[in-house]
This record gives structure tokens, C-alpha cells and sequence, in this order.
């Protein structure tokens, strides 16, 4: 499997970083997460004046052999169709990407369709959907490597662009149960406290979801390594974004991590290598079941909580601007230093 040269920052800069912040014409710590972001994304960049550069986020699309299974009320085309609105422009990522002026980018992973050589979509599909891992693994070996080497040359085309910030989301219709499971096998957690509603705002859908789910635990005879859990249960757009986090770290980018979905993606990243939790910002904590959970399991501060469940990474382009005021912060206020204004704190 493809090797990721993920470093730790260095952090001789903190105390550098860390006076500059203090030294701003504000009380020390008033403005609490700006402060926290721009330690970070400093400590990140390594320097005492960071920047972002050509923001970019990637929404990578597949589908899953378990939706045959019913659990979710959501027919397996709407992966698809979802994708074509990606690209007509009317989805909830794409007033966000251009609000913000984010470079959007759809990824066909594994969708079942066959789209036209000329439609605007990135093509690195493996095959049109997983197998239904209530029977058998949604992926093989081989599969899994394909996705996750993909998925890192996505992000490196990004990089190449002069990106240094970068985002994920995900189309995938049932791909809510392939997180709750990756969760409840990588973060110890009951598969109970795992699986939620997805796309149902009836919230009728849980119980049978969840006795499929746990008959496809039981099913399992796998040895439970990561590696392992990432290909029987994974789908082929999330594997692809695990990639993509670790090329990202790799690369010494930020990484903007949205709800459910993305967070156990970076679970499962974390799993292959945890240095690239250094270089994560949570967007939010969305409404989706475990959600909360896998924050606590990852010791997160998510940005916002705006009670999503749309996935495509709407929670993380929405925490961009805040991510944004706190380089401008660092770069922009005044320090005691340079004003003649007396210390008030």
C-alpha cells in the first residue's frame, strides 16, 4: 500500500507564535478559537505570518453494494443525480464553494452510472460500487490501494495549483452505515451508538438499518486491523478521501474535516498514520448519530454546530471564513509593540 511521510510540525515556533498572539491589541485570549486556529495553522506552515492559498475542496462520489439491503430511503440513482447537480451548479456545496470562492471539484469513485467522457466530473472510478458487505468484502485489497493511491493524486493536483488549504465531502448513498461501522470497529464504540437516520428525517430507518449492520458484523471473519475494516466495509469515495487526507498531511496542508462521514474518514487516516491529525480543523458537529462520539474519540473542537446531516462537506466550507479571520488576525491587528496603546489586561 502507498506510504505516507507524514510529519509532525516542529514546535520550537509555539512560543513565537504564542507571543505574537498575546501581543495583539486585544486581552490575551479574548478571541478564543481565532487564537487557537492561528497557533495551529502557524504551527502547521511554520511560520509567524500564515497564509491561504487557493482553497480548494474535492467531493468524491461512489456507491454502495449495501443500499440493496434498504437502509437507506434513499433510491441508489440519487448518487448520481446528486453528482449532475453537482456539476449544473445547485447543490448545497456549490453556493458555499462559490460564497466563499473555493476551487470545486466532483471525483467519480465508484459510482454506478456511466458517465460521458465529456461530462465535467474527475474520473478515477474503480467499478460501479462496492459488493454488499452484508455477504461478502465491499472491496478487495487490491481495490482499497487503487482508491487510496487515487485519492492522493487528486489531492496532489490541487497542491500543484498552489493550494495549501483543503476540503472534502462525499456523495454516497448508505454511506452512513459504512461509517458506523469503521467507527464502532476503529473507535471501540457500540455499533447502537453508531448508527443513525442518514438521510431520514423520519428516523424510522434505524432499526432496520441497525440489524443489518449488525448482522453484517456478525458476518464479518476478517482479522479487524484497520487496514482490514477500511476495504470489507468501506466505499470507494471514502477510502479515496482517506487518501486524499493523508496526501494532504504529506504535503503540509490544512485540512478541513465536515460532519460524520469525513471525521471517521480521518479516523481511519489517523488509523494508517496519526501524524495527520495534526493538520486537521474541524468544521462542525453535525446532527448524524456518533457524530459527537467521534469528536470526543479524536479529543476535536469543531468550529461550528449548525445541526447538518447534508454531508458533500457543507459544515466545512461553512467554518472556512472563521478559519480565515483568525490568519487574518495574526497578520493584520496591530501589536502593543508597534501602537502606542497601553496593555489592558
Amino acid at each position: 500500500m502507498l506510504q505516507f511521510n507524514i510529519e509532525k510540525p516542529k514546535d520550537e515556533i509555539r512560543p513565537y507564535l504564542q507571543e505574537k498572539i498575546d501581543n495583539l491589541t486585544k486581552p490575551k485570549g479574548s478571541l478564543g478559537v481565532l487564537e487557537e486556529l492561528a497557533m495551529q495553522i502557524g504551527w502547521v506552515q511554520q511560520t509567524l505570518e500564515p497564509k491561504l492559498n487557493h482553497p480548494c475542496h474535492i467531493v468524491f462520489a461512489g456507491d454502495h453494494g449495501i443500499a440493496a439491503e434498504g437502509v437507506s430511503p434513499s433510491p441508489q440513482e440519487v448518487t448520481y443525480q446528486m453528482v449532475a447537480n453537482f456539476w449544473a451548479g445547485g447543490a448545497g456545496i456549490n453556493f458555499l464553494a462559490r460564497q466563499h470562492q473555493i476551487d470545486l471539484q466532483v471525483v467519480d469513485a465508484g459510482v454506478n452510472f456511466d458517465f460521458k467522457p465529456e461530462d465535467p466530473i474527475i474520473d478515477k472510478k474503480i467499478r460501479k460500487s462496492t459488493c454488499n458487505y452484508l455477504h461478502e468484502a465491499a472491496m478487495t485489497r487490491e481495490e482499497m490501494e487503487s482508491a487510496i493511491a487515487r485519492g492522493a493524486e487528486c489531492t496532489q493536483a490541487c497542491f500543484d495549483k498552489g493550494c495549501n488549504i483543503i476540503g472534502f465531502g462525499e456523495m454516497g448513498i448508505t454511506n452512513t452505515s459504512s461509517s458506523a461501522l469503521w467507527m464502532s470497529y476503529m473507535a471501540n464504540v457500540p455499533l447502537a451508538d453508531c448508527v443513525g437516520a442518514g438521510c431520514d428525517d423520519s428516523g424510522k430507518i434505524i432499526e432496520h438499518k441497525y440489524k443489518v449492520l449488525k448482522q453484517a458484523q456478525e458476518n464479518y471473519k476478517g482479522d479487524a486491523s484497520p487496514e482490514d475494516i477500511i476495504r470489507y466495509f468501506g466505499g470507494f469515495e471514502m477510502v479515496m478521501a482517506v487518501g486524499a487526507m493523508l496526501k494532504a498531511a504529506e504535503l503540509k496542508m490544512l485540512i478541513l474535516i465536515d460532519g460524520f462521514i469525513m471525521t471517521n474518514c480521518l479516523l481511519a487516516a489517523s488509523k494508517l498514520n496519526p501524524n495527520v491529525l495534526h493538520y486537521a480543523i474541524f468544521g462542525h458537529q453535525g446532527d448524524e448519530t456518533g457524530h459527537k462520539l467521534i469528536l470526543e474519540h479524536l479529543n476535536a473542537r469543531p468550529i461550528l454546530h449548525l445541526s447538518f446531516r447534508l454531508g458533500e462537506g457543507t459544515g466545512a466550507l461553512c467554518a472556512y471564513p472563521i478559519i480565515d479571520s483568525s490568519v487574518r488576525m495574526i497578520n493584520e491587528m496591530n501589536s502593543f509593540k508597534k501602537i502606542q496603546v497601553t496593555k489592558y489586561f
